[in-house]
């Protein structure tokens, strides 16, 4: 991490009580371009690149989808891997949410 904050100083990030960082995912997703990225009704907020909006009438595929395109380019750029805070419920009941969009 402290790389990755040498090379990108605006990077905002958070010292947590257990000694790890917590880097700012908004941030991070900004700077891959993303604000307004769609996949079929699935967008990336204009405003907010951390939430994810039924820009119209997505379906959970396109929601998945645009997950997993934002995790996969933050990842490749930055070498993060963003995890979802969302719980992910498919018809069997709750599932890994990483394990979706990976």
């Amino acid at each position: 991490c402290s790389s990755l904050l040498t090379h990108f100083p605006a990077l905002p990030h958070y010292l947590m009580p257990n000694g790890e960082i917590k880097l700012a995912a908004g941030w991070l997703i900004d700077q891959c371009q993303l604000k307004g990225y769609r996949i079929g009704g699935a967008a990336v907020h204009q405003q907010q690149a951390l939430v994810l909006i039924n820009a119209e009438n997505a379906t959970p595929d396109d929601i998945v989808a645009l997950a997993k395109t934002v995790r996969a380019q933050v990842g490749e750029k930055f070498d993060v891997w963003l995890e979802p805070e969302v719980r992910f419920i498919q018809a069997q009941g709750e599932c890994n949410a990483v394990g979706v969009i990976a």
